[in-house]
Formats: C-alpha cells, sequence, structure tokens
C-alpha cells in the first residue's frame, strides 16, 4: 500500500489559513480594483465563499480566540494581554485528543510565544522565523518555552539538532538582534515573509502520515507593509519611506504627527502583502494538490480581522486606523472561502457569515455531515464585539494623544448582523452596532458599499447580546512585561506594546 492510498483511509484533515489583517474590500475576490488576490478569486470558483463574512473581534487575542473555541468574545472575554484562555476549549485540543497531529505557522506572538492559550492544541509550534538559519534551533522559540538566560540549556539544544553550528550562529545572531540591533541587517530584526512559514508548514506536512490539523497564520498584511518587490505593484520606494519615518503606526495618525493622506496612501503597500500572502496560498494548495490531500481537506481561508486606512466611525465621527478597536466595516468584513473535503463545484453564500462558527464546521465535516458543514459559517447570529484598548495601547492613546482626545478609545462596541428581509439587492445584509449611548442601523450592500439608514434605537444589540453569559474560560496569564526581549520588540513592531 502506498503512503498515499494509507493517507486517504484517515478521517479528514484540518487546514486554516488566516491572511491576518486582510480586509474583504481590498481582495480582488471582493471587486478591489488592484488585482490581489488572483489565485484566492481562481481557487474560490470550486470551493464555498462567503460574501458576508464577519470577524468576531478587530484584532489578534479576541478574534483568534474566537475562532478556535466557537465561543463569541462576549462569552470568553478574552480581551487583554493578561488573559489566558483555559485548557480544554479549543477544537485543536479537541483533535489532538482525537489523535490528529496538530501545529500552528506563525510569527503573530498571540498563537506561538504569549502565554494566552492559543498555543495549546499544537503538538509543533513554529514561531518566528528571522533567523540566519530557519532549518535550525530557533533562540526564540526555545526562551519562549524555557525562559531568558538558559544559554547553556541552549547549548546543549544546539548541540542535539541537526544543524548544531548553524543552530549556536542563530544565538549568537538573535542576541545580537536584542541587546544591538544598530549592529545587524534589517533583515534579522524584521518580520520574515509569509514564505517562510508556508516553507515550515511545507515540510512538516511531508512527514505526516495519519490525519493532521494546523493553523498557518501569515502576517503580511499586518502594519509595517513590507510587501518583496516583486509583491510591491502598487506602492514603491517613496511610501516605504515614509512608513519607515512613522514613530507609530496607528498612533502616528490619531496623535497628529502624521497626515491622514499617507495612512490612506499606504493602501498601496498594504496591497502588495496581500498579494505576496495570495502567492504563497497558492504554494499551499499545489503542495497539497501534488500530495493527493486536497480533496482529503477541509481548507478554510479566511483574516482574523480588517484594517482601517482613515475611513469614518458611524458611531464616533472619528477617523480610524488600524484595528486596536472598533467595529466599522473596514475592521471586520473578512474574506472566508471553504473547500470542503471532495468538493468540486463554487458556492456563493450571502447570508451573514460568522468565523466563531469554524469549529461546528470542523465538527459537520469530521461527521460526515455536507448539509450542516455547508451552511455551518452562516448559523446562529453573526456578532462581533471591540472591548476598547488594551492596557497597552491606553498607555499609547496617552502617551501620542491629546487628553481631550481619548474619549474616542474608550468603552465596549458590539454590532449585530442580520439578513436584510426587504433586501432588494441581492446579499446585502444589516448591520446594528452600538457603543454608549450611540447606536446605528447601517445597510451593508457590498465590501464596497453601506450607508446609514438610522440611528438604531430599538435595543436590537442589546437583546441579542443578553443572551450571551460568561463562559467561565478565561484565567489570568502573563503581564506583556514579563516577555522576553525580543517577543517584547515584536509586540512593540504590531503596535501591542509600548
Amino acid at each position: 500500500m502506498s503512503r498515499n492510498d494509507s493517507r486517504r483511509q484517515t478521517r479528514p484533515n484540518v487546514l486554516l489559513v488566516v491572511l491576518d489583517s486582510v480586509r474583504a474590500g481590498n481582495t480582488s475576490l471582493h471587486g478591489h480594483a488592484n488585482e490581489t488576490t488572483p489565485f484566492l478569486d481562481e481557487f474560490a470558483t470550486s470551493a464555498t465563499r462567503y460574501d458576508q463574512a464577519r470577524s468576531p473581534g478587530s484584532w489578534s487575542l479576541p478574534s483568534h480566540t474566537s475562532v478556535f473555541t466557537g465561543l463569541h468574545v462576549a462569552e470568553h472575554g478574552v480581551t487583554e494581554p493578561t488573559h489566558r484562555l483555559a485548557a480544554g476549549n479549543t477544537i485543536f485540543e479537541e483533535l489532538r485528543s482525537d489523535g490528529y497531529e496538530t501545529a500552528v505557522f506563525s510569527e503573530n506572538p498571540w498563537l506561538t510565544v504569549m502565554d494566552v492559550g492559543l498555543d495549546a492544541g499544537f503538538e509543533t509550534v513554529s514561531g518566528a522565523q528571522n533567523v540566519l538559519f530557519p532549518e535550525a534551533a530557533n533562540p526564540t522559540e526555545f526562551t519562549a518555552a524555557e525562559g531568558q538566560g538558559q544559554y547553556v540549556a541552549y547549548l546543549k539544544r544546539c548541540l542535539d539538532d541537526d544543524h548544531p553550528i548553524k543552530s549556536l550562529l542563530n544565538g549568537v545572531g538573535t542576541k545580537l538582534a536584542w541587546d544591538h540591533p544598530e549592529l545587524v541587517p534589517d533583515w534579522l530584526v524584521a518580520s520574515a515573509p509569509a514564505s517562510a512559514y508556508v516553507d515550515r508548514f511545507v515540510d512538516w506536512h511531508g512527514d505526516r502520515e495519519g490525519s493532521w490539523a494546523a493553523c498557518i497564520n501569515l502576517m503580511d498584511g499586518h502594519a509595517p507593509y513590507e510587501p518583496a518587490p516583486e509583491h510591491d505593484l502598487w506602492g514603491g520606494e517613496r511610501l516605504r519611506k515614509l512608513q519607515a519615518d512613522l514613530g507609530k503606526h496607528v498612533w502616528s495618525f490619531h496623535g497628529g504627527d502624521a497626515p491622514w493622506w499617507q495612512c490612506r496612501a499606504f493602501e498601496a503597500l498594504y496591497d502588495g502583502a496581500i498579494h505576496q500572502m495570495d502567492a504563497q496560498l497558492r504554494r499551499i494548495v499545489e503542495t497539497l494538490k501534488q500530495r493527493d490531500e486536497l480533496d482529503d481537506t477541509l481548507l478554510v481561508v479566511t483574516s482574523d480581522h480588517g484594517e482601517a486606512f482613515g475611513e469614518l466611525s458611524r458611531l464616533k465621527g472619528t477617523k480610524l486606523v488600524g484595528h486596536v478597536e472598533g467595529v466599522h466595516e473596514s475592521q471586520l468584513h473578512v474574506p472566508l472561502v471553504v473547500k470542503r473535503p471532495g468538493q468540486e463545484t463554487g458556492e456563493r453564500v450571502s447570508a451573514p457569515a460568522s468565523l466563531t462558527n469554524f469549529p461546528a464546521v470542523v465538527r459537520a465535516v469530521l461527521d460526515g455531515d455536507d448539509e450542516r458543514a455547508e451552511s455551518g459559517f452562516a448559523e446562529g447570529p453573526v456578532v462581533a464585539s471591540s472591548a476598547g484598548l488594551t492596557e497597552p495601547n491606553t498607555k499609547l492613546a496617552r502617551e501620542y494623544c491629546d487628553a481631550d482626545d481619548l474619549w474616542q478609545f474608550r468603552g465596549e462596541m458590539r454590532a449585530v448582523f442580520e439578513d436584510d428581509a426587504n433586501d432588494d439587492v441581492d446579499g446585502a445584509v444589516l448591520k446594528y452596532a452600538d457603543w454608549a449611548d450611540e447606536a446605528v442601523d447601517v445597510r451593508v450592500v457590498e465590501a464596497h458599499a453601506s450607508y446609514v439608514r438610522g440611528r438604531d434605537d430599538s435595543g436590537r444589540v442589546e437583546r441579542v447580546f443578553d443572551g450571551f453569559s460568561d463562559a467561565g474560560v478565561r484565567e489570568t496569564g502573563t503581564d506583556v512585561d514579563d516577555v522576553d526581549d525580543a517577543t517584547r520588540q515584536r509586540l512593540r513592531d504590531l503596535g501591542y506594546a509600548e
């Protein structure tokens, strides 16, 4: 019996690909003027495309927690860096305990380094790859597991590795990057591109014999936007320099240190970063095809949240940038393309869909319930929450902004999405959102068109959220100030720490 014949007798594989920070409106899949997602467009023709998918939160930690657990943000309450998801609550833990081999590949610190509980379901955790030799021991991953200052232990780890000299050089390079960043090349202290994590996945996947489940989170779409020259089709050197000269991506704009036109202009670099991830998505799918596993795999391609580039909040009347807080469509409307095992015909779903339903869809596929698997993302309430600024971002807001401007970042924001009962445009949905004493009713036609119908005072949002209760899954984690130097610098680069 061949290896592939053996694999066909196992249960379906599960692959979640998260194109971090990618909003639907900037994908050519959703009609963007720039052809940012040529492969995703092609792939969607034989998969299920959800035109009105929404992320459960506006940033990585609460959103991924909902995707992994099936709990709304209002139920799990994991919204601060000091929060941790209790063990035993993610779909990947469930799959691992059921005999699946599991892995996560990303430099997103909330998935691979931070003590927030999201890595609990993964046997293999492949984090930051910006080292001299990615094939050798990674000192950042070692430090995350063993703590700082364990030099003898790391030396032993290097000697036990298949590449001992390269592992030692990785340690020297990383130590220099931490202590003297001016002495090392920029690429050693910057983010690694999507290809580094796809390389790791391809290698890991090649060694699998039985059923597997993995998450690949690609961070190219997260600020700062640094596409390689072959993907930087709409940006250019001037925008790169303007971006490099920013003090803090989000807070330079909110604080008035940079003009808002630059925020909008950076969309051109952002589009190149999306194009770069799309090319790696092609590699992932082609690898699964070549290894005769695509038809045996539930493949979900989406994003954990979107990104704002100066859009106006309809609740607050203020401009938005990034995704530190908010429930604007630019921050919540995300692409979602799902290929179920054996699926050959393309489908299109216009009803509101929630990424929170990912665990339910996985279970339906494993149970062989095609009908529930097909409709699963569009079932139940489609809601989103934003708890306001995290404590680290609150400090940054106070540092960059005038005290009189801080009101805009306070308080929880909530949104509920429903089918438009009087729909005269195919695929339009209604969005009800509130914040403090403000409420708004928005009609969303598609990723580039929406308008306010009125100030909603029906209490619809409150009634939906009153149906949620605390799931009791939140624990206390590690303070951002207690993480290792490399992780702390990465959090700073991403805008999650001072």
